[in-house]
């Protein structure tokens, strides 16, 4: 992370001299937002409805509020409803050359990288094999993808709670620690929209908050998540396909070992502070948001690295073994489990929707 965006993300939680210099600027930042819904509530700004139902996923504060755990999740328990679902993304990072929209799927996936999909959208596939179509416009790139993949009966939203060209049905807002931060839009503070913001027209159920964090963090009703670090495994291991050989396991480092923990997250003092939990002597590296990793940012040496999956996408086992080949590489997974009221209020939200009918998904995890 930049510091600057450090900068920014400690003046965003509270009200100081540098908010209240950027204030003004915030107050604009709403007409524009609250003139743009009503242009769409009142039909004077194109929106576009899918054959199918549409579910987004996204936040109202900007940076890792836990968007793309929620969204894992989620497409998990759909899948183990017995649902096909599809995911609709903008790929951040992704090359935006051409074409408009690339689909991700069993098809392409040996032709694609993180570098042309984004490495959210790939960790996704990797995690559910859920096709996607990963663009800007996420009308077109859920036409395009409905085209390629009849099947699928449900669409998820991977962070499109503003993109309002897309018409839902069902709507998951996403929150941590920070909750509204100092409650000001940007520059001054870290909202996207008001924090009252007005139901989207067209909901077939009130938006669901999901608090990616051990108490409510805003004045909105919600339900709590717990997130924990998942056992570390070799990045060798983590890259291994289901029906590959098996790979030796080597052994992981200990409570109380030293470790370089790589983190090119929105929030990577988080990261950092579960693997001290776990006992570990941390030395952090923070890098920049969907960093590309174009040059590995640690010198070689006999050490234990411990990375994200976010990064963990990035990072070629082959690659590490030419030019690290005294780091051992370790991946530390979140085991990210929103309360069963959450699971509830969907399940009875889904009921309403017009879902075709559907058979077992091969790919469904199982409920927890």
């Amino acid at each position: 992370m930049s510091r600057l965006a450090e900068h920014l993300n400690r003046a965003w939680l509270r009200r100081g001299l540098l908010a209240c210099a950027l204030w003004p600027i915030s107050l604009l930042m709403s007409t524009l937002v609250r003139l743009r819904r009503f242009g769409f509530r009142q039909g004077w700004l194109a929106s576009v409805r899918l054959p199918v139902p549409v579910l987004v996923v996204g936040n109202r504060i900007v940076g890792g509020a836990g968007k793309t755990p929620t969204t894992l999740a989620i497409l998990q328990h759909l899948q183990a409803r017995g649902l096909r679902p599809g995911v609709l993304t903008r790929g951040y990072k992704a090359k935006q050359d051409a074409p408009a929209h690339r689909l991700l799927d069993a098809s392409t996936e040996a032709s694609l990288s993180a570098a042309e999909t984004g490495d959210e959208p790939l960790l996704i596939w990797r995690r559910t094999h859920a096709p996607m179509a990963i663009g800007r416009d996420r009308a077109q790139g859920g036409l395009a993808l409905l085209a390629a993949h009849p099947e699928i009966d449900i669409l998820v939203c991977d962070d499109g709670l503003q993109h309002l060209k897309l018409q839902r049905d069902l709507e998951v807002i996403v929150f941590d620690e920070r909750g509204q931060g100092n409650g000001w839009l940007l520059p001054a503070g870290p909202l996207r929209e008001p924090i009252d913001s007005p139901d989207t027209p067209g909901l077939q159920a009130p938006p669901m908050v999901l608090y990616n964090a051990a108490h409510a963090s805003t004045a909105l009703p919600g339900f709590l998540a717990r997130r924990r670090m998942a056992p570390l495994i070799s990045l060798a291991q983590w890259w291994q396909s289901p029906d590959a050989g098996s790979i030796p396991t080597p052994r992981p480092p200990r409570s109380g070992d030293t470790v370089l923990a790589l983190a090119g997250i929105a929030q990577p003092q988080r990261f950092f502070h579960a693997l001290q939990e776990l006992g570990y002597t941390v030395r952090g590296l923070s890098l920049a948001d969907h960093a590309d990793f174009t040059h590995l940012p640690w010198m070689d040496a006999a050490l234990d690295l411990i990375v994200t999956e976010k990064d963990a996408i990035k990072l070629d086992p082959t690659r590490l073994r030419q030019e690290r080949p005294l780091t051992r590489v370790w991946v530390a997974g979140l085991d990210f489990h929103p309360e069963e009221a959450f699971w509830a209020q969907l399940d009875a939200a889904l009921n309403r929707l017009p879902l075709r009918p559907t058979r077992a998904c091969p790919f469904a995890a199982p409920l927890t």
